[in-house]
């Protein structure tokens, strides 16, 4: 393996003692970002929060371009504004001043053992205090349900009572759950959270389901993390899927069938996890996303998603375009 130092270049303006026995929060898109949960925590925790660059990656070596093609804008008669992808750490303040450390970006198609051990070294230089990373998945779940989260990990304090079943199941790996494993193995405390999202809403903004990340992240971390403008982002969509809901008894019948669904699902067993199978297996990413695939390819799903979100739903009155049914900002 190639240097994993030399995979990343550290800040030179923050004094490295500031960044000494923090918890480092975690989220890399690309990989069943359900929801859009870990954009949208990013993007809300870099803009309302004072923050400091510490580190950069190299994206050339971690990043597949062909399969996921950076952005750039063609102005009239020539190329600008070229959107390349990121991968940082960077030092941040929650609401009560309390610093933190923030790994956000794209996940790495390529070199994941090198890259998770020079995720590694960081946190042994900087004596990380805790590593708490979220990631996403769609679930058969309505909307007018409370948003589920599963927890792992190896801090039993932090996610008893997360999980009734402990299933034991082999899983497609993402670079979070490798960084997670390689953590363990050195003695790093670090909890996973995974979120989970409506099926119907998977592909687009969900800000709901982005305020249970945040509010699960402060918790795990002790941090106060912002949700403020999240929370009003999401009661738009509530609100604009609610008056579909009220204004059809087919639209009613489908919410019903996905709250009946999800009711006998959670009725025996307290706080189970909905990422486990009946069959008592944890299911794949595999399983997960031909599920969902075979959903969105269905009539039902296409009754359904002009049902819920009626393609262009009311304006609402005082919030934004009701062309976009997601409240994007």
């Amino acid at each position: 393996m190639l240097d994993p130092r030399t995979l990343f270049s550290l800040s030179t303006t923050v004094d490295p003692e500031r960044l000494h026995g923090l918890p480092l929060l975690a989220g890399l898109s690309g990989f069943l970002d359900a929801g859009q949960v870990i954009s949208q925590v990013s993007e809300e925790l870099l803009e309302t929060l004072d923050s400091e660059l510490v580190a950069v990656f190299d994206t050339d070596q971690l990043i597949d371009y062909r399969s996921r093609r950076p952005r750039i804008l063609f102005e009239e008669d020539h190329f600008t504004d070229y959107q390349a992808p990121r991968l940082e750490l960077h030092l941040l303040h929650d609401g009560l001043g309390e610093p933190f450390l923030l790994l956000a970006g794209l996940e790495p198609d390529l070199q994941w053992e090198r890259f998770v051990s020079a995720v590694r070294l960081l946190i042994e230089d900087f004596d990380v205090s805790l590593v708490a990373w979220i990631h996403s998945a769609p679930m058969a779940v309505p909307h007018t349900r409370p948003i589920g989260v599963t927890a792992h990990g190896n801090r039993p304090d932090l996610t008893a009572g997360m999980n009734a079943w402990r299933p034991t199941v082999q899983v497609d790996a993402s670079v979070g759950s490798l960084m997670e494993m390689r953590l363990m193995e050195a003695g790093v405390d670090v909890v996973g959270l995974v979120v989970h999202v409506p099926h119907y809403l998977a592909e687009a903004e969900y800000p709901p389901a982005a305020v249970a990340a945040l509010e699960h992240l402060g918790a795990t971390a002790e941090l106060m993390l912002p949700t403020d403008r999240l929370r009003e982002t999401g009661r738009v969509v509530e609100r604009q899927i609610a008056r579909q809901v009220s204004g059809s008894a087919e639209v009613q019948s489908v919410v019903s069938s996905l709250e009946e669904n999800y009711d006998e699902r959670t009725a025996s067993v307290e706080r189970r996890s909905l990422l486990v199978k009946e069959n008592s297996e944890l299911a794949s990413a595999d399983e997960l996303g031909a599920e969902v695939e075979a959903y969105l390819a269905s009539p039902q799903a296409e009754e359904e998603s002009s049902l819920l979100l009626g393609g262009t739903l009311d304006r609402d009155e005082d919030q934004g375009d009701a062309s976009d049914p997601f409240g994007k900002r």
